[in-house]
C-alpha cells in the first residue's frame, strides 16, 4: 500500500496543493495527462469525478508518475448531496440553432466542449464540466442543463480497495436533511479514507451550517478539510476572482472549526501571492489551495500538441510539467522543482 505521509505532511505544513479535474469532467485522455503532469510537479491531491473510468485513468497516471519518481498524491473523488453546478452538463439541440447565429456559446466554453465544425455537433458531454457560462449567452435561449449526480455506491468498491484515499462532499447552505441522508451512507466508509473534505459555497448562515456539519461528522478518524468555494469554476476568468474565496476562507477560519481550511473556486496565479501578503499561509491560517479551471487552462496548449499519453512524447511531458510546476511551486515555497521524466 502506498505511503501518504508526504501529502498529509504538506497539509499540516500549509503547503497543500490540489488539482481539481472537475466533478463532472469525464474526458479521460485529458484527465490522464493533467493528473500525470501535476503529480510530477508535486501536487498533493488529485480530485476527480465519481466515474469508475475517470478514476481508473487518474490512478493509471499516478502509477506512471510514481514510476518516474514522483511522490504519490492522494486520489480524491467528489460526491454531492443534491443539485450542484459542479454536477451538471449543458445540453441543446444544434439542429435548432439558426444558421446566422455567431455561436457565442462555442467561443465562451473554457473546455472546448461546444462544437459545430466536426462530426460531433453541439455539446461534447465528456468535456463539459458545468460552468454554465454558455447559458446566458445563447441569443435564443436554447441551452439548458442536465443534473449529473454522483452515485456514491458506484465508488465504494474502489474505496475499499484503497484506489480512492480521499472523499469530498459538495453541499449547499442549509441543506440539513440532504447532508444527513448522504452522511449516513458515507460514514461507514470513513475508516478507509485519509482525508474527508467538505465543500460549500457562501450563503445565508453558512458558518452555522458548517458548525452543524461538524457536529454530525465528529469524531472523525481521518484528516478534515473545509473547502471554501468562493467563486465556483471561475479561476480562469480574471485576476479578481480570487478575492471572494480568500474572504470566505477567512470567515471559516474565524469559526475555529477543527481541521484545515483550503481555498477553491476563483483560485488562480495570484492566490498564493495574496495569501502570503496577508500572512494567511501560516499555522492557524489557510492550509492549501485547490485549482480547477485555471490549472486545466494552463496546460490546455499541450493537449493540442499531443493528444496521446504525454509520457510517450517526452518533450511535451517535460514542458507540461514545467508549466504545472510554475503553479505548484509558489505554494511549496521553493524556487523550482526538479522532476524526473524517465
Amino acid at each position: 500500500m502506498a505511503d501518504f505521509a508526504a501529502p498529509l505532511a504538506a497539509l499540516a505544513a500549509h503547503r497543500w496543493f490540489k488539482l481539481i479535474n472537475g466533478a463532472s469532467f469525464q474526458d479521460v485522455a485529458q484527465i490522464y495527462n493533467l493528473t500525470l503532469a501535476y503529480a510530477l510537479a508535486g501536487a498533493d491531491c488529485i480530485d476527480v469525478a465519481a466515474d469508475p473510468a475517470v478514476i481508473y485513468a487518474a490512478n493509471e497516471a499516478l502509477t506512471v508518475a510514481a514510476s518516474l519518481g514522483a511522490t504519490r498524491p492522494l486520489l480524491m473523488v467528489s460526491i454531492n448531496d443534491g443539485a450542484d453546478p459542479h454536477f451538471r452538463k449543458a445540453r441543446f439541440d444544434p439542429s435548432r440553432c439558426p444558421p446566422g447565429c455567431d455561436r457565442p456559446c462555442e467561443r465562451i466554453c473554457p473546455a472546448e466542449a461546444i462544437r459545430f465544425h466536426e462530426q460531433v455537433q453541439g455539446v461534447v458531454r465528456d468535456r463539459c464540466y458545468g460552468c454554465g457560462r454558455c447559458l446566458p449567452l445563447c441569443p435564443w435561449g436554447l441551452i439548458s442543463t442536465d443534473e449529473q449526480p454522483a452515485v456514491f455506491e458506484d465508488i465504494t468498491p474502489l474505496i475499499r480497495a484503497g484506489t480512492i484515499q480521499a472523499l469530498e462532499i459538495h453541499t449547499q447552505p442549509q441543506r440539513y436533511r440532504a447532508f444527513e441522508e448522504l452522511w449516513q451512507r458515507v460514514h461507514p466508509w470513513v475508516p478507509y479514507l485519509q482525508v474527508l473534505a467538505i465543500s460549500c459555497p457562501q450563503g445565508e448562515r453558512i458558518i452555522d451550517y458548517l458548525r452543524w456539519i461538524n457536529r454530525q461528522i465528529q469524531p472523525l478518524a481521518c484528516a478534515l478539510i473545509w473547502q471554501a468555494d468562493g467563486r465556483p469554476m471561475s479561476g480562469d476568468i480574471g485576476d479578481g476572482t480570487t478575492r471572494a474565496t480568500i474572504q470566505f476562507g477567512q470567515a471559516i477560519l474565524g469559526a475555529n472549526l477543527p481541521g484545515f481550511v483550503q481555498l477553491a473556486g476563483g483560485t488562480n496565479g495570484h492566490t498564493v501571492a495574496k495569501l502570503r501578503a496577508m500572512g494567511l499561509l501560516a499555522p492557524g491560517g489557510i492550509a492549501g489551495v485547490a485549482y480547477g479551471s485555471y490549472a486545466r487552462k494552463r496546460l490546455a496548449p499541450f493537449h493540442a500538441i499531443a493528444d496521446q499519453p504525454w509520457q510517450t512524447v517526452p518533450a511535451v511531458l517535460a514542458a507540461a510539467v514545467a508549466e504545472a510546476a510554475s503553479l505548484v511551486s509558489p505554494l511549496k515555497s521553493v524556487p523550482s522543482l526538479s522532476v524526473p521524466y524517465g
